[in-house]
């Protein structure tokens, strides 16, 4: 990880912990997800996510690579054109990766726009607990960023606050 004057990136410290587990759960990494509208193209950005990628097993590590299969979620109707499609995808892909890492596409239609989540009511701490929280906040120069730290740390620190 790029330390600057001690401090680390929170982007950094995710992708850190995120790649290892999407890369065994799912062979892919957070570089390809947060790539993904730029890959997919505005055709098909905002009704696709990549889901897995599954690569043919090796015997042993003598054995040349061989590309995987993608897997993507494809909203309904989409999926046709999507199948129209394939080549240029794994082209694009492909060059993201910089080797030819997928010669197959798998579509599975599904839905893929999230809901929002739902809103969580906002907890009230005792002035203790605000202070402790003020405290923690008080060297943080973006407004933005020390109110959404309020708002979490207002989540988390009154959650058991009565067992305290």
């Amino acid at each position: 990880m790029a330390h600057r004057k001690g401090v680390v990136q929170i982007s950094e410290v995710a992708n850190g912990v995120l790649d290892p587990v999407l890369a065994k759960r799912a062979g892919i990494n957070t570089m390809l997800l947060g790539m993904w509208d730029e890959i997919a193209g505005s055709d098909f950005a905002d009704c696709t996510r990549p889901e897995k990628i599954k690569w043919p097993r090796r015997a042993s590590q003598g054995e040349p690579f061989e590309p995987g299969t993608l897997t993507i979620a494809c909203e309904g109707a989409r999926a046709l054109f999507l199948v129209h499609s394939q080549d240029q995808l794994i082209q694009r892909l492909n060059s993201v990766f910089g080797f030819p890492a997928v010669d197959r596409i798998k579509i599975v239609q599904k839905p893929v726009t999230s809901r929002p989540a739902p809103r969580l009511r906002q907890r009230e701490l005792s002035p203790d607990r605000q202070k402790q929280l003020a405290d923690m906040i008080s060297g943080i120069e973006s407004e933005n960023l020390r109110d959404a730290l309020t708002k979490l740390g207002k989540g988390v620190m009154g959650k058991g606050q009565g067992n305290r």
